[in-house]
């Protein structure tokens, strides 16, 4: 019950044990072509380029970034939380001119406030974060697209920890390039990074790949432009290898990519508006529960993230001892957080697989349970009584999963 990796669904884990396919087989080429199909329904994007990455969900953003980002550039990123802060390290390190604005933990920005900064910074790229796990808190994306659009900007978006579980509207919201994660709400094993982009990025790309290459007739004097920096990472050579030329850049991880072919396929057969539904009944039953117990929750109510729920560690109670006596005794697994909110805060997620009604009543009655047994008051017996209250109210309308 962490904000990932969340448990892996059970048809996924099946369907990585399928025989290895040779990455040209036709057989897996058309595996190939149906992910990215699906990919683009999941991005809910007519772009041309979505495929994964070879990697973990940051293997996917610093490709993205190494691709726009060339030595100089000026790239403006809010900063609310620790990913954020990762953002900005990747675009430094690829020699952009960063320029940072920055909320407390535990808010998320007014769009305005990133629209400003547009305007008066003028940045190539802004980078920013849709789900900061640290915190629990979701970013408001009303005009921003927009606004990158006005200023020619282009808008990079981490939606690691969001997609499949709220929605994330790349053509909608005018979002450039963005960046999911496999092992959050699509329940995949870390591994693969789905990604989206569009023409705008694509134009980006072209420039460089067309001197990199050596295509620019001898003698030309154009100025040089500085190679993107990683092959490993490289969009042009990685759109080329899932264009249908199947350029060879790489050997493909076979079995990663069925587990996402098979994830992103569970997720389009349950429908993208039920699954977000889910995600809230899961995520309000959760926060009943809690509050019931007595917990207050952290950060701004406003912003909060449907899929992580940040709670405060109630004062004079040791956060890790109770993290650990639930793993140790229950088998249930919360996280603590980083940086500023590092012991003061525990984050429970419900992601995909993992977000299911036995699985919020089991974790409420194993920390009640466990608080109970570090001295703490409480009201027994509340907590499960005012999560079923939800479930109960819930299943009136519909089926509760």
């Amino acid at each position: 019950m962490t904000p990932g990796p969340v448990e892996a669904d059970p048809r996924v884990l099946r369907a990585m044990s399928y025989p290895i396919l040779g990455q040209f087989d036709p057989a897996f080429t058309a595996m190939m072509n149906e992910t990215m199909e699906m990919l683009r329904k999941l991005f809910r994007t007519a772009n041309r380029q979505a495929y994964p990455v070879d990697g973990t969900s940051r293997a996917g953003l610093e490709a993205v970034l190494a691709g726009v980002i060339e030595p100089g550039d000026r790239v403006l990123v809010p900063i609310c939380g620790r990913f954020g802060h990762l953002l900005h390290e990747i675009a430094e390190r690829y020699g952009a001119e960063v320029v940072a604005i920055e909320r407390e933990w535990g808010t998320a920005f007014d769009p305005e406030e990133i629209i400003r900064a547009i305007r008066l910074h003028r940045p190539k790229a802004v980078a920013l974060v849709h789900g900061e796990t640290s915190t629990g808190r979701m970013q408001p994306m009303d005009g921003i697209g927009a606004a990158c659009r006005e200023w020619d900007a282009l808008l990079v978006v981490d939606a690691v920890a969001t997609i499949g579980g709220v929605p994330v509207n790349t053509d909608d919201w005018l979002l450039d390039a963005v960046v999911g994660g496999t092992q959050k709400c699509l329940s995949v094993p870390s591994g693969m990074a789905p990604l989206t982009y569009n023409e705008r990025v694509e134009r980006a790309l072209a420039g460089r790949k067309r001197i990199e290459r050596g295509i620019r007739p001898a003698g030309e004097g154009a100025p040089e432009r500085p190679f993107i920096r990683s092959n490993y990472l490289d969009l042009c050579q990685l759109q080329d290898y899932w264009s249908p030329r199947r350029l060879n850049h790489h050997t493909e991880m076979t079995a990663m990519l069925y587990g996402l072919r098979e994830g992103v396929r569970i997720v389009l057969e349950e429908g993208l508006e039920a699954r977000f539904r889910r995600h809230r009944l899961h995520e309000r039953a959760l926060v009943a529960g809690l509050e019931a117990m007595g917990m207050t929750l952290f950060g701004d109510p406003s912003c909060k993230l449907p899929v992580v729920t940040c709670v405060n560690v109630p004062e004079g109670v040791d956060g890790e001892s109770v993290r650990s006596m639930l793993l140790n005794r229950f088998g249930i697994e919360i996280a603590g957080s980083f940086g500023p909110l590092r012991g003061r805060i525990w984050r429970i997620g419900t992601m995909g697989y993992s977000c299911s009604m036995r699985n919020v009543l089991l974790t409420l009655g194993a920390l009640e349970a466990v608080l109970l047994r570090h001295g703490m008051r409480l009201p027994a017996g509340e907590a499960l009584q005012a999560a079923m209250k939800v479930y109960e109210e819930a299943s009136a309308a519909e089926a509760v999963p």
